[in-house]
């Protein structure tokens, strides 16, 4: 099942804890120290002994080691307005509790006439097997070999009682072992298992193992060709894009994350031309040395977003290709080591890097797959400060949502920034010829943000999302279950779906290369499609959802301008003369709302995987079948939403387009139409 998949994504380094760094002594510090210019804090920091780690003119401020007694002496001076002296502190790991912890191969071995599934046990003690569901097309015949490593699991008292199927359980004595990794091996008694490879897919086998202490883990549908296909294209609809020659050339993205494995894929754009520009060391502000990636996140998110590689159809290119924008220019930048730790200090250089050399690079996008525990309000966070300043100079930053849900008030930052474009998690079900269960999965990170702004702003592919990665990078080590057969590595998380947001921005970056960054914003949440319940409501909350599910093509082609941010000025809060609440209510006890919640959102929570009530997007919802209707119509009186109003308009656009005319502007969804407070 999908959560199984989803739940073993949450180790990745995907969200971001502060890292200390090693003190020369017990009593030193490691502080940020802001001032009316870095500069004149710096000379403050020399005069009084203490060490400069970091220059931060970007947000007029620095870094610097220092004893207490240090740090009183230079705060007496009046140089410095505002510090944070607890940079050193880090977040306490989460603990472990579960009783067990085994995962399965996310894809299975059909060959040789039987089927290899390996289970890897990641608990130090040995994990006993309590049952095992199986089934499998009945063509195939009775099951006449089943085996867990070297040892024979005697199936002659349980063979199924009808044919494609098989139930065992075990005792706690009888049970099969793991002690760290087996392989599940079926063989079948007909010659029909000779063509296992040729004439079933995995979708065609469901397994089911569960082992005592409360765990399970199941087979998923997998997809027909993850090698040739990565799928994630073709749901959000870029492969139309590309087929037009639309890929983000002439775009720079920056990626700021663990590095980048120079891969000829990531490293050639379509046209074999290199296209990373230049590669940066934030950890030791260092420039055009290779940014080894020790973690295997920072070229996951940079394969997502732009791997040359055509995608493949029976042996032969489709004219489409595996990343977002396959002929952006990317600059690979290092925050993260190879446990995925960052220090807050870094990502603020990194920042500052690519504001400094935007012009030089031609940088217009920056991808930040992170995500860390807010601390502070988020005009005082020194990483938002930083975004801030790369959004007013004309740099599209991309964050992710964070992998905290499904609890409220979860989002990350910086993605709790109001500015930036913050991106939760939609997975496709491993279907992606439908998305009547693509769904939001339990572990994105919904709002509000503590200041009431409705976050995330949009949602977008996140589930299993292929792309590359070194073999001997910590997350292909760590996690050797999500490794395919091809070399690719599929990893799940709010990290993907920014980086796919990311891809998407330079494409209409190439088509409209004069749009700022607001009127990129405008252009995904215009045209983005939200969750709609068969009754009319929202199947999803705006903090769940956002404005909802992103498509490429929509985006292109349906997407406004004008609307982005429009309740806020970046001005004033850069220069800490106002700032701004969003519309959410919290109340004491932390619960968050809105005006007119109960009207907006169904009643029952949306359902995980395929639902016969949710259809995404006013088009799929109007034009739903009669099946999937209600067997009652809504009150007409009492409706939150005019979908009728909104699809005829939209349909008028698409139709406009169709004949070369420009796009009818689309209102706003009436979600968003809530007070603002400020």
């Amino acid at each position: 099942m999908e959560h199984r998949k989803l739940a073993a994504a949450l180790s990745a380094a995907c969200f971001l804890y502060l890292q200390s760094f090693q003190a020369a002594s017990e009593e030193e510090l490691h502080v940020l120290l802001q001032g009316d210019s870095a500069a004149t804090v710096a000379r403050a920091v020399e005069e009084h002994g203490g060490d400069i780690s970091h220059h931060l003119p970007i947000i007029n401020a620095i870094g610097a080691r220092m004893t207490r007694q240090q740090l009183d002496a230079v705060l007496l001076t009046g140089a410095v307005h505002q510090h944070m002296d607890d940079l050193g502190e880090q977040d306490p790991p989460e603990e472990d509790d579960a009783e067990c912890r085994v995962r399965g191969q996310i894809e299975i071995s059909l060959r040789d006439g039987q089927i290899t599934w390996p289970l890897y046990n990641k608990k130090p003690k040995p994990a006993t097997m309590q049952a095992l569901e199986l089934s499998w097309p009945a063509s195939l015949g009775r099951i006449d070999r089943l085996r867990l490593g070297k040892v024979d699991i005697p199936i002659a008292d349980h063979q199924q009682r009808q044919p494609g199927e098989l139930k065992l359980n075990f005792t706690q004595d009888s049970g099969p072992v793991i002690d760290t990794r087996e392989d599940l091996t079926l063989g079948f008694s007909s010659r029909n298992a000779q063509r296992l490879q040729q004439d079933f897919q995995q979708r065609d086998f469901k397994f089911i193992a569960r082992f005592f202490g409360d765990c399970e883990t199941d087979l998923v549908p997998g997809y027909s060709n993850n090698s040739g296909d990565y799928y994630y294209n073709t749901v959000a609809s870029v492969d139309p894009l590309h087929l037009e020659g639309i890929r983000g050339q002439g775009i720079t993205i920056a990626v700021a994350d663990s590095g980048l494995w120079e891969h000829p894929r990531l490293m050639r754009d379509t046209r074999g031309q290199p296209r990373v520009l230049a590669r940066y060391d934030a950890m030791t502000d260092t420039l055009d040395e290779e940014v080894v990636d020790e973690s295997g996140h920072g070229t996951h998110m940079t394969s997502i977003i732009a791997h040359s590689g055509p995608t493949m159809k029976n042996g032969e290119p489709t004219g489409t290709y595996k990343g977002v924008a396959p002929d952006a220019g990317i600059v690979a930048i290092k925050i993260l080591d190879r446990a995925g730790f960052a220090h807050l200090l870094d990502i603020v250089r990194a920042i500052q890097w690519v504001v400094d050399n935007r012009e030089r690079y031609g940088i217009r996008v920056l991808n930040l797959s992170i995500a860390q525990q807010p601390r502070w309000h988020y005009w005082d966070d020194p990483v938002n400060q930083a975004a801030m300043r790369a959004w007013a100079a004309g740099i599209v930053v991309v964050a992710a949502a964070g992998n905290k849900g499904p609890d409220p008030m979860t989002i990350g930052s910086p993605g709790n920034l109001p500015y930036v474009i913050t991106v939760g998690a939609v997975t496709d079900s491993w279907t992606p010829e439908t998305r009547d269960d693509d769904y939001i999965p339990d572990f994105s990170s919904r709002g509000p943000t503590p200041s009431g702004h409705v976050k995330p702003d949009i949602v977008a592919l996140g589930g299993h999302m292929t792309g590359l990665i070194h073999p001997d990078s910590s997350l292909a080590v760590d996690q050797p279950e999500d490794l395919l057969s091809g070399g690719e590595y599929a990893s799940t998380g709010s990290s993907q779906a920014a980086a796919f947001v990311s891809g998407v921005v330079a494409l209409l970056l190439q088509l409209e290369p004069e749009l700022s960054p607001d009127d990129v914003k405008c252009k995904l949440t215009s045209s983005a499609e939200p969750a709609i319940n068969s009754d009319g409501k929202l199947a999803y909350s705006p903090f769940e959802q956002g404005y909802g599910y992103v498509t490429a093509s929509r985006a292109v082609t349906l997407g406004e301008t004008g609307c982005g941010n429009l309740d806020l000025d970046i001005s004033s809060d850069i220069l800490t003369d106002r700032h701004f609440f969003g519309p959410a209510e919290i109340d004491d006890e932390g619960n968050a709302s809105l005006p007119d919640m109960e009207s907006l959102i169904a009643a029952e929570p949306s359902a995980k995987g395929l639902s016969t009530t949710r259809k995404w997007g006013v088009k799929d919802h109007i034009e739903r079948t009669e099946k999937a209707r209600p067997e009652h119509k809504p009150d007409e009186s009492v409706r939150a939403f005019n979908w009728e109003a909104l699809y005829l308009k939209e349909k008028a656009a698409i139709e406009r387009l169709a004949t070369g005319g420009a796009p009818q502007a689309k209102p706003d969804l009436p979600k968003r139409s809530y007070p603002r407070r400020d």
